[in-house]
C-alpha cells in the first residue's frame, strides 16, 4: 500500500490527466469550462493548469472568434501542445509522413498523394455514410460527429455563431495532424468527402495541422431539394 504523499501524488496525475482530456474531447477551454466538466473549483483547474503548461502539455491563448467579436477582452484559453498531442497520439506519424513521401516521389507527385488521400478517406466513409442516412435532416452533421468520434476524432456539432446559417462541425483531435502538416491533400480529401456526405458545400476555416486548435467546418444551412455538393477544399479559411 502506497504512502498518503504516493496516494496523493498519483491522485493529482489523474486529475491532472482528466483536465487535459477535457482539452481534447473539446477544445481550447476557459478554466470556468474545465471546472464545469469536470467538477473541480477554478481555483483547482489553474493549479493543474499551471503544471501541466510547466510540462509543456498546454498552454494558454487568446479565444479565437468566428462571426462578430464581442466587446471587452478576448477570455483566455487553454488548448493542447503538441508534445501534449503526443501523450494521447500513437499513430506512427514518421512512417505515415516517408510512405507518402515515397508515394510522391515514385508513383506521379502531389497527385498521387491526393489520390491516396481520397482513397483513405473513402474506405472509412461507408461508416459515416451509414451514420447520417439513418439520422433525419436536422441530425445528420451531429451524426457525422458521433461517427467521427468513433475513429478519434473527438468531434462535435454546434449552430454557427451570427450572421453565419448553419453548423459547424468541430474535431478536436486529429490523429493525423503532423503528416498533415506537411501533406495537406489529407485535409482536402476529408473535407470534398464531408460535402459529399452531407450534400451540400463545405467550408474548412481552420485546421489543428495549420495551428488551430481545432480543425472547424463550417455546413451551412442544408437545402434538401438540393443533392449538388461542393467542397471549399483549402485547409484553412484566409483570415
Amino acid at each position: 500500500m502506497g504512502t498518503p504523499q504516493e496516494e496523493l501524488a498519483t491522485g493529482e496525475r489523474s486529475t491532472r490527466n482528466r483536465v487535459a482530456r477535457s482539452i481534447l474531447d473539446h477544445g481550447p477551454s476557459t478554466v470556468a469550462e474545465l471546472a464545469g466538466r469536470l467538477g473541480l473549483t477554478q481555483a483547482a483547474v489553474r493549479r493543474h493548469l499551471d503544471a501541466l503548461v510547466a510540462d509543456d502539455v498546454v498552454e494558454a491563448r487568446e479565444q479565437r472568434v468566428y462571426g462578430t467579436r464581442t466587446r471587452g477582452r478576448p477570455a483566455k484559453v487553454f488548448a493542447l501542445t503538441d508534445c501534449g498531442r503526443d501523450a494521447f497520439d500513437q499513430s506512427y506519424d514518421k512512417l505515415a509522413a516517408d510512405a507518402l513521401k515515397w508515394i510522391a516521389e515514385r508513383e506521379g507527385g502531389q497527385e498521387a498523394v491526393a489520390a491516396f488521400a481520397r482513397a483513405r478517406i473513402a474506405s472509412q466513409a461507408s461508416a459515416y455514410r451509414k451514420a447520417i442516412e439513418a439520422a433525419t435532416p436536422d441530425q445528420r452533421t451531429e451524426a457525422l460527429a458521433k461517427a467521427l468520434s468513433a475513429d478519434g476524432y473527438a468531434a462535435t456539432a454546434r449552430s454557427a455563431p451570427l450572421p453565419q446559417k448553419g453548423e459547424q462541425l468541430c474535431q478536436h483531435h486529429c490523429p493525423v495532424a503532423h503528416v498533415a502538416e506537411q501533406f495537406p491533400q489529407l485535409c482536402e480529401a476529408e473535407t470534398e468527402i464531408f460535402a459529399e456526405l452531407l450534400g451540400t458545400h463545405v467550408q474548412r476555416l481552420a485546421t489543428i495541422a495549420h495551428g488551430d486548435g481545432v480543425c472547424t467546418t463550417f455546413i451551412p444551412k442544408i437545402s434538401h431539394t438540393s443533392h449538388n455538393a461542393s467542397a471549399s477544399t483549402a485547409g484553412r479559411n484566409p483570415a
